[in-house]
């Protein structure tokens, strides 16, 4: 495995991120491993060298973060590893449950921790921006949680570059912790991020960790003979409503064709090609990928020492067609 530090800041992780919204009960998505089957997974990716893992609080309602602290307090070294989690989708329907305000942040970061079973989250994200609570208040909220110690860097997550740019000049301003990383939604059949979100964050220093790296699974099969999109051949894709929102071009299956001829002209897996690209894009440190089968994380892994020529990026890159805004509300 390789290493790369998480933007300008001095945080070191490995070049591939486990995401852990696959794994916690199935009584939330029918397409997520219960414990006994997510186990192996921390394992086979601690043993490869990954020292980065990202869940959240509403990824199975907290029970995924239940999972990875096990896990990881298993599997792992606490301080050798980067430990990340977010904040920001309702956990209830009562009042005060969700969103961006200081109550919610103080109260849902003391509630992951509780979780995670630890003593403080080495990356702390918004998992959206709020547009509903004044960014001087969240800002302020997570700078107290990093002045207390429980939160040792904070993160932001698929939003406008012009929110994130508020938020740096705030935190800036304030002299408030200033968001180190991007999670965000960038994949070969969606760039759009390329236009303003990703210059900012290479201007910044802003280290970015791609979430659907994949494109929930399009980048990792051929074009089906029923090529309608978002379909993919998988029961996440088949039951993920949130799929048809964010992939429904008939182009974007002519990406998936490039992806295809070069994996076979390689002789190897199209994961490991659509992520050996966005590896090498500028800015990127570790794509947050998702694993249901032990064969997911083995090419993810093997992407990270494959070197794409400039030849075989703009053969990718050629079929790309613009996009509408995915992935987030301005």
């Amino acid at each position: 495995m390789k290493y790369v530090q998480l933007g300008s800041s001095g945080l070191r992780v490995s070049r591939i991120c486990l995401g852990c919204m696959t794994y916690g009960t199935s009584k939330w998505r029918p397409w997520v491993l219960d414990e006994v089957d997510a186990r192996p997974f921390y394992r086979q990716a601690v043993e490869a060298g990954i020292n980065f893992f990202d869940t959240a609080d509403m990824y199975s309602l907290g029970v995924s973060e239940e999972v990875t602290g096990r896990a990881l307090r298993e599997f792992t070294n606490r301080e050798e590893t980067v430990l990340a989690t977010k904040v920001h989708f309702p956990m209830s329907k009562a009042p005060n449950m969700g969103g961006l305000s200081r109550k919610h942040i103080v109260q849902a970061c003391d509630a992951s921790l509780r979780r995670l079973g630890i003593e403080y989250i080495d990356l702390y994200q918004i998992h959206r921006f709020d547009p509903a609570v004044a960014i001087d208040e969240t800002l302020a909220a997570l700078d107290h949680l990093v002045r207390q110690g429980k939160v040792l860097h904070i993160g932001a997550s698929s939003g406008s570059a012009w929110r994130m740019a508020q938020a740096l000049s705030t935190s800036e301003r304030n002299g408030w912790a200033r968001f180190i990383s991007m999670q965000n939604h960038y994949n070969l059949i969606y760039r759009e991020e390329e236009r303003e979100m990703v210059p900012l964050c290479l201007h910044e220093g802003i280290g970015m960790i791609p979430w659907s790296p994949l494109g929930r699974g399009l980048l990792a099969r051929p074009r089906p003979a029923d090529s309608r999109i978002p379909s993919a051949g998988t029961a996440r894709a088949e039951s993920d409503d949130y799929s048809h929102k964010l992939y429904d071009a008939s182009s974007d299956w002519d990406v998936v064709d490039a992806v295809e001829r070069i994996a076979k002209a390689r002789g190897v897996a199209m994961a490991e090609i659509a992520l050996a690209w966005l590896l090498a894009r500028p800015g990127v440190a570790a794509p947050i990928v998702g694993a249901s089968k032990t064969g997911h994380l083995d090419a993810a892994i093997r992407a990270v020492d494959i070197e794409l020529s400039a030849d075989e990026c703009a053969a990718l890159e050629a079929p790309y067609a613009t996009h509408d805004v995915r992935g987030f509300r301005s």
